[in-house]
């Protein structure tokens, strides 16, 4: 019996970028850095295919941990993690005062700008704020109104 098509987040697309899911040397340290800077919610930590997994949410995102020895020097095929941010500057001040290691200052683009920062296991992440001074699909994108 074929079952009918579920469509998730009340919309009818059939495909949606999820999640990245990242291997951690340590999960908890993963997990500390992810609720500290990103208010990240964990939603489940179990069990599954024989090593513990934590999924997160970050906002309206998701990311699943996967807790496993890992060689952190390449990073193979993902160059890094985009976070959206509301508040820029005041999250590079709150990480410069926390003396995190912030190699470069914030880079500003058409009215907004980003940062990029070492997170635990060597993932590269761009914290960015989009501008207002984008296209309007791009800012559509973005999650700031429609694109005509």
């Amino acid at each position: 019996m074929t079952q009918p098509l579920r469509f998730p987040y009340g919309s009818g697309k059939r495909y949606h970028l999820h999640h990245p899911h990242i291997l951690c040397a340590d999960i908890e340290a993963t997990i500390d850095f992810y609720r500290r800077w990103f208010d990240a919610e964990v939603v489940w930590d179990g069990d599954y295919a024989g090593t513990r997994n934590v999924f997160l949410k970050i906002g309206i995102g998701a990311m699943h941990l996967y807790e496993k020895k890992v060689d952190t020097a390449p990073r193979n095929a993902l160059h890094h993690l985009g976070i959206q941010v509301v508040g820029l500057e005041d999250l590079y001040r709150r990480m410069q005062e926390a003396g995190m290691a912030l190699r470069n200052p914030i880079r500003s683009i058409d009215g907004g700008g980003y940062f990029m920062l070492e997170a635990p296991d060597n993932i590269l992440l761009e914290l960015f704020e989009p501008g207002p001074d984008r296209q309007s699909e791009v800012l559509a994108y973005y999650g700031y109104g429609q694109s005509s």
